[in-house]
């Protein structure tokens, strides 16, 4: 069997030339994305915006130049999220879009509309079946993303409090999860409510259909019956106060195997093509409201058909960079108790792991994390 093809450049550019937006469409064209058909087909190009005060997202002119590829190639293409499972700036249409356009992502910035896939309050999505899943049978996916003929993930490569890095499995997985199915990877589905912030309003109320949430006339505040509850998170979109929220507390393997099988879910049955930037790596996930200096250099630009390669192959990369000074990662390092574990990400972050993500990601067939890599 063929190794998986992994094309990358650096971020180096020369007085006079195409500058960075120009070399990222010149490696992906030599990748193969022509290959795709993309005459009058519909293309969701899934990345992440960041949260409003991150300034560690990709630009928009990153995005911009895959557009511009994209609508060369005939393609119709849009930029697309879900909403989140937490309290924040992105936890419905609205608030979420309005953060997109603050960070810079605008149709006139980036060239295409800016959908955001599980729509207004992140109820819009599609049960689809996971061909071969073994820890989930069908994924809850944005129905926009699944709409789409063609998928283009572009992801910022950088670390993760719990998964140790957040690459590209990450950005499709969790990333094109509709709140049910953020929740199904992320926590242990039961809602919970912060009395403080709780106004009465009862708008929470009319979104739950199962009696999960009951309202104390005597405190006057909103509680959760946690034998009913679902899990949905329809509440948590509905909540304008960010009352409602779900804790992280399940186990990192299941949330990285459960991950795998998303995204296999997401590009299973179409055309699919991945680009990865291993730059202004913070040590966490550009969801967080702000963000921590890098931990290593910017490296550079890469891209495959093969999602899972491209992880191993940034992956790879990153780990064989000196790291920065001065950083959570040596801040983690200088503590009395800390342990080297021979992984800048696992360091920085002592409670992730990400191997067991890219082990079941091959074991189901995803991908390969066998790969070249060819430098453009």
């Amino acid at each position: 069997m063929s190794k998986s093809k992994v094309y990358w450049t650096d971020f180096r550019t020369t007085p006079g030339g195409d500058g960075l937006s120009g070399k990222l469409q010149k490696l992906i064209k030599k990748a193969g994305i022509e290959q795709i058909d993309m005459k009058n087909k519909f293309v969701a190009i899934k990345m992440h915006f960041g949260e409003k005060g991150n300034l560690a997202f990709l630009r928009p002119n990153y995005a911009r130049a895959v557009v511009d590829v994209v609508k060369e190639l005939g393609g119709k293409p849009f930029l697309t999220d879900c909403n989140t499972m937490y309290p924040g700036s992105r936890k419905n249409a609205l608030e979420h879009l309005e953060c997109a356009w603050e960070n810079g992502f605008t149709p006139y910035t980036v060239g295409c509309p800016v959908i955001i896939a599980d729509g207004l309050k992140g109820h819009d999505e599609e049960e689809v079946p996971v061909n071969g899943g073994i820890v989930t049978k069908t994924a809850k996916i944005g129905k926009a993303i699944m709409d789409a003929d063609i998928f283009i993930s572009l992801t910022h490569f950088k670390g993760h409090e719990m998964t140790g890095f957040g690459g590209t499995i990450k950005n499709i997985g969790m990333g094109s999860g509709s709140r049910a199915g953020k929740i199904d990877q992320h926590s242990a589905g039961k809602a919970k409510i912060e009395e403080t912030l709780c106004k009465s309003c009862k708008r929470c109320l009319k979104e739950c259909a199962n009696g999960g949430l009951v309202f104390d006339e005597n405190k006057k505040k909103m509680t959760i019956n946690e034998n009913n509850c679902v899990g949905c998170g329809r509440c948590v979109g509905a909540c304008n106060f960010d009352a409602i929220y779900f804790e992280n507390d399940v186990a990192i393997k299941d949330l990285n195997e459960k991950m795998a099988e998303y995204t296999k879910a997401v590009v299973d049955g179409r055309p699919n093509f991945h680009i990865s930037l291993i730059v202004d790596v913070s040590p966490n996930c550009d969801c967080h409201s702000e963000n921590d200096a890098p931990i290593i250099p910017n490296i550079g630009m890469f891209c495959s058909f093969d999602p899972l390669a491209l992880d191993r192959a940034c992956v790879d990369m990153a780990l064989k960079q000196k790291p920065f000074e001065n950083t959570q990662l040596t801040d983690e390092m200088s503590k009395s108790d800390a342990h080297d574990h021979g992984d800048m990400f696992t360091n920085s972050n002592p409670n992730s792991e990400w191997k067991s993500c890219l082990a079941h990601a091959e074991k189901i067939g995803l991908g390969s994390s066998d790969y070249e890599l060819i430098k453009m």
